[in-house]
């Protein structure tokens, strides 16, 4: 049973259901994502980027998640760092959101997609 808003998870403990905000699976994504060498930010808008840096919005920005059963559809928009390997950098992505998500909602990830929105030029220190 899941609404459009929520994913349920049935824990057979028959005391009740645990719903869980497509918004938490949101900022697990993104901040599992952010953790990974080589990736500068999250992709987002002008005003989100703004916005982000006072408050929690930032943490899901350039996360989309759909839920359905028990069972997440990540797409991830990211800004990465020069220098480093798009497909070595998008596969540890995907690992890294895969595993955050299933250890600490018990969700499944059907898929986890990256986009890369940028590049920043900066030189790596």
């Amino acid at each position: 049973m899941t609404d459009a808003k929520r994913g349920v998870l049935d824990q057979g403990s028959g005391v009740g259901e645990v719903q869980i905000a497509n918004e938490v699976v949101s900022s697990i994504a993104g901040i599992s994502a952010s953790e990974v060498e080589g990736v500068e930010s999250m992709a987002g808008g002008f005003t989100t980027g703004i916005v982000g840096r006072f408050g929690a919005k930032n943490l899901s920005k350039g996360v989309k998640v759909v839920v359905t059963d028990d069972t997440a559809a990540v797409d991830l928009a990211i800004n990465m760092k020069y220098g480093y390997s798009i497909p070595e950098t998008c596969a540890q992505v995907q690992d890294k959101v895969t595993q955050a998500i299933n250890s600490m909602t018990g969700l499944k990830v059907g898929k986890v997609n990256v986009r890369i929105a940028g590049v920043s030029l900066e030189e790596q220190e």
